[in-house]
């Protein structure tokens, strides 16, 4: 699939949170006076379609040591999974209710690769849920609202408002077992791969 064909596949498939993200991003004046460069909602959200998630990226590095030189928008290209490799991306995810969300996920498993490496990330041989994969990051997820349980090769657990959790780099996925959306901050950061990939 074309670059262009990727962008038109997601943008088609472009939808808005139910609740709008607020980002307020500060930077620099000529002068050198902090000084805030954007206050509004973010521009970068992407969904696959009906009953799939809702993902809102807020801002991404390239680099660490971060670059906090420049007033530009850190994102400039379509959705990906994963960070830029050496950086970070800070993203919002609406989780639709499973009931609605797992007939979404087993359209995208057999659709063709986007460009956006969700595709290559999937583990399509695991049975506990269509949504399991796995990225070479470190991932620090917040509940902002909502439930969600967290699903692991072995093991599950319940997530609440407030609840964080530190995910390394392992083959996982996120099942909303509940009939409200659940809201889930994330922080992804450029990690080492542990093992092999799904």
């Amino acid at each position: 699939m074309k670059l262009i064909e990727r962008i038109f596949f997601l943008k088609v498939y472009e939808v808005r949170m139910q609740k709008k993200i607020r980002r307020v991003v500060t930077g620099h004046s000529a002068e050198g006076k902090s000084i805030f460069i954007i206050d509004g909602p973010s521009p970068h959200v992407f969904s696959r379609g009906t009953g799939s998630v809702v993902v809102t990226d807020l801002w991404e590095t390239h680099g660490t040591p971060a670059d906090n030189r420049g007033n530009e928008d850190s994102i400039n290209r379509p959705f990906r999974l994963p960070p830029p490799k050496n950086g970070s991306v800070l993203r919002i995810i609406e989780y639709p209710p499973d009931k609605q969300r797992v007939p979404a996920l087993a359209h995208e498993r057999d659709a063709p690769a986007d460009g956006s490496g969700r595709h290559e990330a999937l583990d399509r041989g695991n049975p506990r849920h269509p949504g399991f994969h796995k990225t070479s990051s470190i991932d620090y997820a917040i509940v902002l609202s909502g439930e969600i349980v967290a699903l692991m090769d072995e093991g599950e657990v319940i997530l609440k408002a407030g609840d964080v959790l530190i995910q390394r780099g392992t083959n996982h996925a996120w099942s909303n077992q509940t009939d409200e959306p659940a809201y889930v901050a994330f922080v992804l950061i450029d990690a080492e791969m542990v093992g092999k990939s799904v």
